[in-house]
């Protein structure tokens, strides 16, 4: 198996798992400096669920996918083509929207989550129940994103996105216990534009396969159903992609390495068509445009600053 094709579920659970970390770590921080050590128990708990949440609500929408893949119906293929793009669209729009969110609330995150928590103490009846739902809606809500960029890659098989999700989660726990727990210095702010740039150029990968994916399910039904086959033009090599701009699949093949490196980090596609191109083009203008720009739009920040350690 080439490990090339986890690296994309990789970074995406590496960032998405920092964050949920930082949010704990914070919280952990805070409870520390607060003297209510017995409110703990509430974090962790509140990280189990997230992940048992997560996990959940994967098994539920992968079971939906491989249940539709092995139905007895001859819509079956056009129907699974068709919910993988659909699954496709939904994680380009949540990852673009939380990339261009978290960037911009960067610098407030930190005081929101302390102000949380210190109007959870003041009501100590309440602030174990508080604690355990932000930390709740924080890991669910990371682990739900992932879980959908993995069933937007279902073609690609559920053991690199395993090994990659798995791989991310653990490198994110660790980055989290050594900066909270033994103060290693990280420069935050760079992690997270790297990680940010390599997720843009991931995402839009995304866009190019949610449009292969609808255009193989609109190819079935119109060789399916002859009231469809007005949708696809005669002798076209696509029936919505438009004309092929290359195949160099003989010269570098996006099924092995290095191709398949390029395809998993940056979009590469061996075989491109005219649409996909448009739109992998508009979405790095548009969606990366504003990332980028929401990174040098801030005032700078203290070198002291963009370090964290715990207590910072």
């Amino acid at each position: 198996m080439d490990f090339s094709a986890a690296l994309p579920t990789f970074v995406v659970t590496l960032r998405e798992g920092f964050e949920a970390a930082l949010i704990v770590g914070i919280v952990l921080a805070c409870l520390n400096k607060a003297r209510a050590t017995n409110l703990y128990r509430w974090v962790y708990i509140g990280i189990g669920g997230g992940i048992v949440a997560s996990l959940m609500v994967g098994l539920l929408l992968g079971g939906l996918v491989v249940g539709l893949g092995t139905a007895d119906s001859i819509y079956t293929p056009i129907v699974k083509e068709a919910l993988e793009g659909i699954f496709a669209i939904i994680a380009i729009a949540m990852l673009s929207w939380m990339l261009i969110w978290m960037t911009q609330q960067a610098k407030s995150i930190k005081s929101e989550v302390e102000g949380a928590i210190s109007e959870a103490l003041v009501n100590n009846t309440n602030a174990g129940r508080a604690i355990f739902i932000l930390i709740f809606i924080a890991v669910l809500r990371e682990g739900f994103e992932t879980v959908l960029f993995i069933l937007a890659r279902f073609q690609e098989g559920w053991q690199q996105a395993t090994i990659g999700s798995f791989c991310g989660l653990l490198c994110a726990t660790a980055l989290g216990f050594l900066l909270f727990k033994f103060g290693l210095k990280i420069n935050i702010r760079l992690f997270f534009q790297v990680m940010g740039t390599f997720l843009v150029l991931i995402v839009g990968g995304l866009v190019i396969t949610a449009l292969k994916d609808f255009d193989a399910a609109i190819s079935m039904l119109s060789r399916l159903d002859w009231h469809y086959a007005h949708l696809c033009p005669a002798n076209a090599p696509s029936c919505i992609l438009g004309v092929q701009l290359w195949d160099i699949s003989d010269f570098l093949s996006d099924r092995a390495f290095p191709g398949i490196l390029l395809k998993s980090l940056f979009g590469y596609r061996d075989t491109l068509y005219l649409f996909q191109a448009i739109a992998y083009g508009l979405f790095l203008i548009v969606v990366g445009g504003i990332y980028w720009q929401s990174l040098s739009g801030g005032k700078p920040v203290n070198k002291s600053k963009s370090k964290a350690s715990i207590g910072s």
